[in-house]
């Protein structure tokens, strides 16, 4: 049965969608810890993420490095934060959020009564970062 985010990254459900490519993608949460989180997704669905392939880990980091300097430019954040926690789903996903101190990294903080409209200004903010 197919994940959420097998259902995300196959547009069955929605996502907002910051960078895609053919082995991963990164689209922002629902429930962010700060604004901008995003997670980093491989399209293979893989539970834990000591067992993926070394060359897929390799490109998730690489990717989320990417995401981590976009959203610190796009939130003028002097830090990004990465967590791969993956309790949540039972797909690898890297948290990446733009991060001003450690309370920045406390998942009781996530909001999931963001408004629609900031979501989407989020989103518009990381691709313009991406550019």
């Amino acid at each position: 049965m197919p994940t959420l985010f097998t259902k995300i990254i196959n547009g069955e459900l929605p996502g907002r969608f910051v960078y895609t490519d053919d082995r991963a993608v990164a689209f922002l949460t629902i429930a962010p810890i700060t604004m901008g989180h995003t997670l980093v997704v491989p399209r293979a669905e893989v539970d834990d993420w000591t067992a993926l392939e070394p060359n897929l880990q390799s490109h998730l980091m690489v990717v989320s490095g990417k995401i981590g300097a976009a959203v610190r430019r796009a939130f003028e954040a002097p830090r990004a934060g990465l967590v791969v926690a993956g309790f949540e789903v039972p797909h690898t996903h890297l948290h990446v959020f733009p991060a001003w101190g450690m309370e920045d990294f406390d998942f009781k903080r996530a909001n999931s009564n963001v408004p629609e409209a900031e979501l989407d200004e989020a989103r518009d903010r990381i691709i313009a970062a991406l550019g």
